[in-house]
């Protein structure tokens, strides 16, 4: 078995699109208008059409997964995010932890948790 990719439900889909885009550099390679595939795996999915299929309300900023993406030049992804032209909501700032990896944690327009962080060595 193998892993093809991570849905996320997003009710903007051209939003979304060009958050991906210009932050992370993900491109479509598939669009079937509510049901789009990203480079790297990332679907989004229109939220309304998630909501009918699961016939369950979505909820934001549940906190119970993340999209990770590794950056080796963290401190230029985060000046990247600061001009970015809507506001970003920030879970934290760039950090430290213990272990040495730095990291940004912030939501995407649709309430989804992303953490940026340093390669792990």
């Amino acid at each position: 078995m193998k892993l093809k990719n991570v849905l996320i439900a997003v009710e903007d889909m051209e939003r979304a699109k060009r958050f991906y885009r210009e932050l992370f550099g993900l491109y479509v390679i598939l669009d079937q208008g509510g049901n789009v595939i990203l480079t790297e795996g990332l679907v989004l999915q229109d939220a309304g059409i998630w909501k009918k299929f699961l016939e369950k309300e979505i909820i934001p900023r549940n906190h119970a997964a993340e999209l990770y993406f590794e950056e080796p030049d963290i401190e230029g992804f985060v000046k990247k995010l600061e001009k970015y032209p809507e506001p970003i909501e920030y879970v934290n700032r760039l950090m430290e932890h213990s272990w040495g990896q730095r990291v940004v944690r912030f939501y995407d327009p649709d309430g989804n948790l992303i953490e940026v962080g340093t390669p792990m060595r």
